[in-house]
């Protein structure tokens, strides 16, 4: 089993930065990947950016330049570092953990309000 844990989420005004983090405990030892999605209210959630065991990280393209996904030196801790946030990045943001090919798992979910 394996518990997230989001933090770093807020409210910022637009072209500000904010940075989330997702602390990963329990079972990692076979942790293949993390991911962060949003959900916007009324809208399906989405990915947002992906990285993997071997650090090959991927974020999607109406984020790019904008939002950087890592890993720290424990490997249990993934961040997403947003810059020059826009209104339409106002979102609850979930980070998602691999284990394996298999098992996947949901943080609880954090706010990011992006306003004026």
């Amino acid at each position: 089993q394996v518990h997230l844990v989001e933090s770093g989420g807020g409210l910022v005004q637009p072209g500000g930065s904010l940075r989330l983090s997702c602390a990963a405990s329990g079972n990692i030892f076979r942790l293949y990947a993390m991911y962060w999605y949003r959900q916007a209210p009324g809208k399906q959630r989405e990915l947002v950016a992906s990285i993997t065991r071997d650090d090959m990280a991927y974020v999607v393209p109406s984020v790019k330049g904008r939002f950087t996904i890592s890993r720290d030196g424990a490997k249990n801790t993934v961040h997403l570092q947003m810059n020059n946030l826009k209104s339409e990045d106002t979102a609850v943001y979930y980070c998602n953990a691999l284990i394996g090919t298999d098992d996947n798992f949901w943080g609880q979910g954090i706010q990011v309000t992006v306003s004026s």
